[in-house]
């Protein structure tokens, strides 16, 4: 059975990011492209962040670092961000060393606790 495609755009869930999968070594000629692709899909989703997938990007070195900033550059003027999908232990690790701080998916925000984690109250105090 096959029914007619409504008319108009499509429906976006503002809520869920779009993902952009960057694999292999990426030049500095495909650079500019990845950036335009990130304000692209911003403009779409309008869900104001972008969900890099850097699990193929290959070990970790300035060039990717150079990327990743490049990217994050123009998701702010976009009014976005970018956020991190399986990043490699020694991509996060460069990232910290040249002082860069990306959101990563499944890691809770600065100053909250984990999920699953409850806070730990004084004895006698009701639980909240």
């Amino acid at each position: 059975m096959s029914y007619a495609r409504p008319p108009g755009l499509p429906i976006v869930d503002a809520m869920t990011p779009a993902v952009l999968v960057l694999a292999g070594p990426v030049t500095r000629d495909e650079v500019p492209g990845l950036s335009d692709e990130v304000r692209a899909l911003l403009r779409t989703t309008r869900a104001g962040v972008v969900v890099c997938d850097v699990a193929g990007l290959g070990p970790p070195g300035l060039g990717t670092v150079d990327l990743l900033a490049r990217l994050q550059l123009a998701a702010r003027r976009a009014g976005g961000r970018i956020r991190l999908r399986d990043p490699d232990p020694g991509l996060h690790a460069l990232l910290d060393l040249v002082g860069l701080r990306f959101e990563v998916e499944g890691q809770s925000e600065q100053g909250e606790p984990p999920l699953g984690v409850e806070e730990e109250v004084e004895p006698g105090e009701p639980a909240v």
